[in-house]
């Protein structure tokens, strides 16, 4: 049975539904305290409604999608579509611009891949160049070295400020750069991307943006229509979703323009024993069975969540990010890697405490039931930007509490004490 009403104001009691639809937060850990969940950037924990949306759908829907003529087949397939459509909407894209991955990775080399394709008129080839920027998510950075280095271009990237932040001033561009990518929301820093100013000045030169948004569309509300941005890539885990999916937006215009990435099954238009042709977007880059289930987990996740009200989301999550900022800051030898306002960040928050390893300060905290993230969080060049090896990174969903807060600050001045001894 699942609750309602999570529309509310996010008061304690708005947040204690919420809270409820969330029965893993109920757990008592090993160290016989109750589970504060903090490690939400790395993957979301999912609400009842998500659970329950899948399960009816298997045990009541579950067919082949656009195959076949039978009901089940046709319930299948509107129930797949009408989570494209939900989906879309809740990004601020059409329906026909969104593609299913297998998570926002997958959908950035799709990108990345595509791009190199000589058979797309605008490939990227000798004598061009990429650019991204050092606050890199893995995902984000090693699809474009790998473009550059298959087809002769150049890496280039914006410099991190020493708060976190993009380095504007660090990059000028010029007409030879045919991609910037760049992430919305820093895994590690929270640091919020100068969007409009960053997609201006590719547009200048006639560049292509890319946008990692896994940190951002959770937390705050997204329209990718408004920001610009020719691509987008987004994961379903991390916004209380299943696991095994992810999203590309594309333009339809440019989409329509890509050659396939994968091929096979559903993304033909006409086969014969010489050659093929392909359908249009989005069905040109859904090749095989593609995941009906988690997309309708997915729909339900998007509808909960907008439920909510994004904007009553990111105000919670604020107000959780600016208590752990200040409670983290009475802690002796604790260094914040990030901005050290809210205004320019957005949940995750990463930290140091001087001789003391990540790991033993996650080590403190796990044994008192509070979940954080510890190492280079898969963007080792930052890290190394910094001159850290690895940092704790407690990163909040609408579903966490300030008392939760607490337990993190608590757990962390407990380690220092511990290891001052």
């Amino acid at each position: 049975m699942t609750t309602t009403s999570v529309d509310r104001a996010l008061d304690r009691e708005g947040i204690a539904r919420i809270r409820a639809d969330f029965p893993i937060l109920n757990r008592v850990m090993r160290g016989g305290c109750q589970l504060a969940y903090l490690d939400s950037g790395a993957t979301s924990q999912k609400p009842l409604q998500v659970l329950d949306a899948e399960r009816t759908f298997l045990t009541t829907s579950n067919g082949a999608v656009h195959r076949g003529a039978h009901q089940l087949m046709e319930e299948s397939t509107d129930a797949y579509e009408q989570g494209r459509a939900d989906i879309a909407a809740f990004v601020g894209a059409d329906d026909d611009e969104l593609v299913f991955t297998k998570n926002a990775t997958e959908a950035i080399n799709l990108v990345a891949y595509t791009l190199g394709d000589r058979r797309f008129a605008n490939a990227v080839g000798p004598g061009d160049v990429i650019v991204t920027t050092e606050l890199e998510h893995h995902a984000n950075l090693i699809p474009w070295q790998e473009l550059a280095a298959r087809t002769g271009a150049t890496l280039k990237w914006y410099a991190v400020s020493a708060d976190g932040r993009i380095d504007l001033d660090s990059l000028q561009l010029d007409e030879r750069v045919k991609v910037v990518a760049f992430t919305h929301h820093s895994n590690v820093t929270g640091a919020i991307a100068p969007v409009a100013e960053l997609v201006a000045r590719a547009k200048a030169v006639g560049a292509l943006t890319v946008l990692d948004a896994c940190q951002s569309v959770p937390h705050q509300p997204v329209d990718f229509h408004a920001l610009g941005v020719d691509f987008a890539a987004f994961s379903g885990h991390k916004m209380l979703g299943p696991t095994g999916i992810g999203a590309l937006y594309g333009r339809r215009e440019l989409l329509n323009l890509l050659p396939p990435f994968l091929t096979g099954g559903s993304m033909i238009e006409t086969v014969t024993m010489e050659k093929a042709t392909y359908a249009a977007a989005p069905q040109r880059f859904e090749a095989g069975t593609p995941m009906t289930s988690q997309v309708v987990g997915l729909a339900a996740a998007a509808q909960y969540l907008r439920a909510i009200g994004m904007d009553n989301v990111q105000a919670h999550e604020n107000a959780l990010v600016a208590a752990a900022l200040d409670g983290l800051a009475t802690v002796p030898g604790v260094r914040i890697i990030g901005p050290a306002g809210t205004e320019h960040r957005g949940s995750p928050v990463s930290f140091v405490v001087e001789g003391i390893h990540a790991h033993d300060v996650g080590q403190v905290l796990d044994d008192e039931g509070v979940a954080v993230r510890v190492g280079h969080h898969c963007a080792a060049p930052l890290h190394r930007r910094f001159g850290i090896s690895a940092t704790a990174r407690a990163s909040f969903a609408v579903y966490n509490t300030l008392d939760e807060v607490d337990r993190l600050v608590a757990g962390v001045q407990r380690a220092v004490e511990f290891f001052a001894r």
